[in-house]
């Protein structure tokens, strides 16, 4: 089963980085960032649009946040366990990834046919990331030892490590949060000025957050989290680094607080975000651009070992344009629900739209 939509018509705005999630009576919301811009555009705001199950399609679009005079960026929307629906996006404070303040709102009235929900809590996540300097340190010291490259940018991120300012901004968020069996919820977030991830902890439903180790490497950031049967996370992360250009991994046996150095997988990745989850069933589903260089070819690969291998493989969308950033979830069903970005050019124009997917376990293993 494989069926695919536009959620609206294309256009030249900027549309991207969009989020799905399920909502307790099946109906899906997604949204994304919208302007004439990124990070230098002044007018970027969040919007949203709803798939109704009753009627089978989406909903006019609408705004979700926007604060004026500042551009709202790379927003996720998530269902806890609670059933609160959750937006979390960050402000860009002075049109630069590194002034990113994250912030996050939270509502239990969001059942309604049109428009948003209504929040019951909004506030910013601060952090102080914990042993900063010490782990950067850690990680880059032996490359200190060796000429090149690799040495200058280990001694530029232990100096800025050491920066409270620059450590405690940039910050922001890019896939799902995850929610663990004692009810602690991870925000994976990273930083464009360190190229680092890092955690969001709340062990009180988010009313305070404290902040995990960074995850150190050489261009790592947009972390997606999957919690192993034995309870530890794994974290996916995008290859903003030199080649091989591969999708990035990390460990944590200790519910997020601290991380392995990331380390090169084998699968290809060109400098994009990926997001993997795990299924009711125990396989593992990722979504992510199967290129060392590119957007456009767009995959979903499956495991059954907890992604030491991923055995299956197939092409949601390949072409001359861009096809990127993919949102995942499984909903009720089991259904496989997925969102992207899809740029394409026509008429010497770029054009722009957020693309919905539906398909099934069985759909990726058939093949291409």
């Amino acid at each position: 089963m494989y069926e695919t939509e536009l959620i609206f018509a294309p256009e030249s705005w900027h549309n991207h980085s969009s989020s799905v999630t399920e909502l307790p009576n099946g109906d899906l919301l997604v949204s994304w960032f919208h302007g004439s811009g990124e990070r230098q555009s002044d007018d970027v705001k969040i919007e949203g649009a709803r798939w109704r199950k009753a009627t089978k399609n989406w909903s006019t679009r609408f705004d979700l946040a926007d604060t004026p005079g500042f551009p709202d960026t790379n927003c996720v929307v998530w269902l806890d366990s609670q059933k609160r629906l959750w937006l979390l996006w960050p402000t860009i404070l002075a049109n630069t990834w590194e002034s990113a303040l994250m912030k996050y709102r939270i509502s239990t009235d969001y059942l309604q046919a049109e428009g948003p929900p209504k929040w019951d809590w909004q506030d910013n996540i601060l952090l102080i990331p914990r042993r900063m300097e010490e782990r950067t340190k850690e990680v880059f010291e032996k490359e200190l030892k060796r000429p090149g490259p690799f040495r200058d940018w280990a001694s530029r991120m232990i100096a800025l490590a050491g920066d409270k300012q620059f450590s405690r901004l940039g910050w922001f968020s890019r896939t799902h949060p995850i929610e663990l069996p004692t009810g602690r919820i991870l925000v994976p977030l990273y930083s464009d000025g360190f190229s680092f991830g890092l955690m969001a902890i709340s062990d009180d439903r988010g009313k305070t957050w404290q902040a995990s180790e960074p995850i150190v490497g050489f261009g790592n950031i947009q972390p997606s989290v999957v919690r192993k049967k034995n309870g530890e996370l794994v974290a996916f992360m995008r290859d903003n680094g030199p080649a091989p250009k591969r999708i990035l991994k990390s460990v944590s046996k200790d519910d997020g607080v601290t991380w392995t150095p990331a380390e090169d997988t084998e699968i290809f990745n060109p400098g994009t975000s990926v997001e993997a989850i795990a299924l009711r069933d125990g396989r593992w589903v990722m979504a992510y651009n199967d290129l060392e260089r590119g957007r456009t070819s767009l995959a979903i690969s499956m495991s059954d070992d907890e992604g030491v291998t991923w055995k299956w493989k197939r092409n949601i969308q390949k072409g001359a344009g861009s096809y990127h950033y993919p949102s995942l979830i499984q909903a009720a069903d089991d259904n496989l629900h997925l969102t992207y970005s899809e740029f394409e050019t026509k008429d010497g124009k770029q054009l722009k739209s957020i693309r919905h997917a539906r398909f099934n376990a069985a759909w990726v293993e058939a093949g291409q």
